[in-house]
This record gives C-alpha cells, structure tokens and sequence, in this order.
C-alpha cells in the first residue's frame, strides 16, 4: 500500500518496478532542517527522495527514488538521512537495495551538511558491499560525488536519452566538449568507462531490474534465487560448437530455456560475463569471445581471441561479486594469449593479476570448458585447474599448451626444412597440445562431446553444492 501523496516520475519508476500496490513509504513526512538562505521558505516534500519497500515476484526489496521536482532531487542532510535509513533497514533485514538516481548533485544550500550525508552514502554502502545486492537505475543527472554511488554498487543501469552520468562534466575536461566527446552519456559510460551494465528506455530498464533481482540471492547468507527446472537436464545442446567464437550465444545454449542475463555487455566484448540457470540454480558465467553476432547472424565484432587488460578486468569483478553472494561460476575458455597493444601493455600484467586472484580467492564451485583454444599464461587464468577450478572438462577439438603447435615447431626446429617443422608440429600437437594429453596430466578431467555440455556442468555443480572449502588465515588480500 503507497503513502505516495503525489503521482510524479519518481513515484512512478518505484510503481512500474514493484507488484502491484506492494510499496510502502518510510519517512513520507521528512523535509529539509536548512535555513540559510531562506531554505525555510522552500517547501521541501520527502526532501526531494521517496523511500520504502516493496516486493518484485515477492521478492522483498528497499528503494529509493529521487524526485527531481524537489530542488532538482538533489542530496541535503535529510535526503541523505533517508537513504542511509533505508540501507539500515536492507541490511537488518537481508534484503536489495535499488537506488532510482534523478539529482542536480549537492545541495549548496547545505554545503557541509550534504557533504556529510555524501559520506554516511558512502560508509552505508561500503559496509553493505557483498553483503546485500545493491542495485543503481540513473534517469537524470548523476554527477559528482554522486557518480561514486553508482560505482559502489553491483549493477548500474542507464537510461538512454536523457540521463547523464560523470564525475566532470564533459565541457568541464580540458580539450573536450560535450559535441566532441559526451562523456557523460550512457553510450560512454557502457562502452568506454564500463561502469554501465545495461542501457535502454526507463520500461526496459525497470524491466531488466525486476528480471535481475529473480536472479539473484536476497543478500549473502540466504539465497532466494532458485526456481523449479522445466527443462531438460540432460538436453543435448546440439550445433553448440558453432557458437564457439560467440559464447553469449553459447551459454543461452547451456542455460536453463536459454535463459542468459549478460552484464556489462557493451564493455570489453571480448569477455562474456552473465548469468544463467542450471537445474533451476543461479550460475555465473564468463567466458572468452572472439566475435559477436547481432539477432540477424550477423558479425558485429570481431576480436583474435587474447586476453584484454579491460576482458580481465571486467571478468574479475564478476567472479569477486558471485564469490560474495555464493553464486558457482562456469567458465567457457577459448584464449589464444595475451592482447599485444601499447594500450593494453599498460594495464595487462595488474587486470591479469586481478583476474588469477579472484578466481583462486572464490570459494564457490568452479567449473571450466576449453572450448577452443587455451594457450600460456593466459589460458591459466581463465579458471584452470592449476589456479583452483573444481572440475575441467575439454572438448575434442582444444587446444591446451604453451602456444599454437605449428608455431612452436618453428621456434623448436627453426634450422629444419619445412617437411620437418610439419611433422614435429603434428608430434608436438599430439604429445602437448591436445586435451587427452592435457587429461593425461591431469589437467582436464573429462573430454566431452560438445552436445553433452550442458549435463555435464549440471552434473558437476549438482556434486560440488556442498562444497566447503578454507583459505588462509588473513584480513584480506592486496591484490
């Protein structure tokens, strides 16, 4: 039941996010305390955000919404005051927290007051981090201080048109404009910065939430996240092989009625990271990709198959975010190396680094697929078995060693005719680089036809649900 004593866009994002009649309101009476500046002349309802809770498919979840019509929805003492109140409440109870941000900034009106609420933001949500999914919708302007809030939380959608998201204001850069390049926009924030997961009108944004929250546990103790399987368990995921090169495509294959919820999709495109539904359980997926396909079947990207520093990056925040909330992770491996590019070489090494340690952090089940080709240091770090992965399972045609066999053959006989360098690359093809030889080791535990996919990674998190496992005793990492 809504206390909403008016029917504005802030109080309509909360209506079309939540059932029906579901949202109750908290601290509907709270104005601003400000007087400088004939505040106190001002009239302030909600002080420019409504709070309260609500359920999405019975799904308890808090949210707060700022109203724009209030002093542009921007942050003073007691906006902040709600919100941190609101976050209180989510974490007693265990439940998400969904911000609808729609706000001029700072009041300046209460300049060392709303600072001060900046920061209890900012505490609240550091100490809510892995503990309860904290969710951002950005309508509006998001700019500031308060585009840390976004960054503080798990996922962060953006409307297309209208909202705006930066920590400077484009024209405020040096050398840039908003005409040259529009920092701010969603387009910029998805695909550049990679702070954006999803973008898409206000209906499609309120839709993927309400799609996401069903996913995901309700905070990091309990987990709500489960739904009855109507599919089969054993479906063979015939043609899968095809979609190698695009594994988005690979894992609505493996999914649950090809259910696959992709995350920060316009970033970093050469890494898939989502989730999907095994036997009715949440799995995180990540997996490497070397060329996107649009509905049409048509290429859209293309990349060579190496490590990216931004791919890295990108997989290990994903892998750090389902460790947090016990979600098992699946792994598609196909990586040829590392990227070779000034760029890249600046930041490889460190998000490569970030990668190896998330995955050998993660407690949850871990389970790998080389689907193609899984060559050096690189094909490490995607969850192999040496890093800690729980079960990898190869298919016939990988590709697992130092490098591509033909090419290890010339460095090898490099003082050889060519008729030489065939026949050692085909030796060294069989005895190093093919996945029985890797099986052999020790390294896969299984080479699986493709079709057969799908139940065996049901099979193998249906062994590991009870797995338990230790790290060392520490505050924590540094990595």
């Amino acid at each position: 039941m809504s206390n909403m004593a008016t029917e504005n866009a802030a109080s309509q994002r909360i209506a079309s996010l939540l059932d029906a009649g579901s949202f109750v309101e908290i601290g509907g009476g709270v104005t601003a305390r400000a007087t400088d500046f004939n505040m106190q002349k001002t009239e302030t309802p909600g002080d420019g955000v409504i709070t309260g809770y609500g359920v999405i498919d019975g799904n308890l979840v808090y949210v707060y919404s700022q109203d724009a019509s209030v002093l542009g929805g921007s942050i003073g003492e007691m906006h902040a005051k709600k919100i941190a109140a609101l976050y209180d409440m989510a974490m007693k109870m265990g439940a998400p927290v969904i911000g609808l941000v729609d706000c001029a900034g700072i009041r300046l009106q209460e300049a060392t007051d709303a600072l001060d609420g900046f920061g209890k933001l900012y505490l609240k949500q550091s100490m809510a981090s892995g503990v309860i999914p904290q969710i951002t919708a950005i309508f509006g302007n998001c700019g500031g201080g308060l585009a840390v809030i976004p960054a503080l939380t798990d996922f962060t959608f953006m409307e297309t048109e209208h909202a705006k998201l930066f920590v400077n204001s484009p024209n405020a850069i040096p050398g840039n404009t908003v005409q040259k390049c529009n920092t701010a926009s969603a387009k910029f924030q998805s695909s550049e910065a990679g702070l954006v997961d999803e973008t898409g009108t206000e209906e499609e944004i309120l839709a993927k939430i309400r799609a996401l929250i069903c996913m995901l546990p309700c905070n990091n103790e309990e987990d709500v996240s489960y739904e009855e399987c109507t599919d089969d368990l054993n479906r063979l995921c015939e043609g899968i092989e095809n979609a190698a090169e695009d594994t988005a495509v690979a894992l609505s294959s493996i999914s649950d009625n090809g259910v696959f919820f992709e995350v920060k999709k316009d970033y970093a495109k050469d890494m898939v990271t989502g989730f999907i539904r095994l036997n009715g359980m949440t799995v995180g997926a990540v997996a490497n990709r070397s060329k996107v396909y649009n509905e049409d079947a048509e290429v859209t990207a293309e990349f060579d198959g190496s490590l990216t520093a931004a791919g890295a990056g990108k997989a290990a925040d994903f892998v750090r975010f389902c460790d947090a909330f016990n979600i098992p992770v699946l792994t598609l491996t196909n990586v040829t190396g590392f990227d070779a590019s000034t760029c890249g070489e600046k930041a490889l090494a460190a998000q490569t680094a970030k990668l190896i340690y998330a995955f050998t952090d993660a407690t949850v089940p871990k389970v790998n697929v080389i689907i193609g080709k899984a060559y050096g240091s690189a094909y490490v770090a995607m969850n192999s078995k040496s890093i800690g992965a729980d079960m990898v399972y190869a298919w016939p045609n990988a590709e697992i060693g130092m490098m591509d066999a033909d090419l290890a053959a010339k460095i090898m006989y490099a003082d050889s005719d060519m008729q030489t360098q065939r026949e050692k690359a085909a030796e060294y093809r069989a005895l190093q680089s093919s996945p029985a030889s890797a099986a052999g080791h020790g390294y896969v535990d299984a080479v699986i036809s493709p079709a057969d996919t799908r139940k065996y990674i049901i099979g193998a998190f249906e062994m590991l649900f009870t797995k338990r496992e230790d790290r060392p005793a520490k505050k924590h990492g540094t990595v």
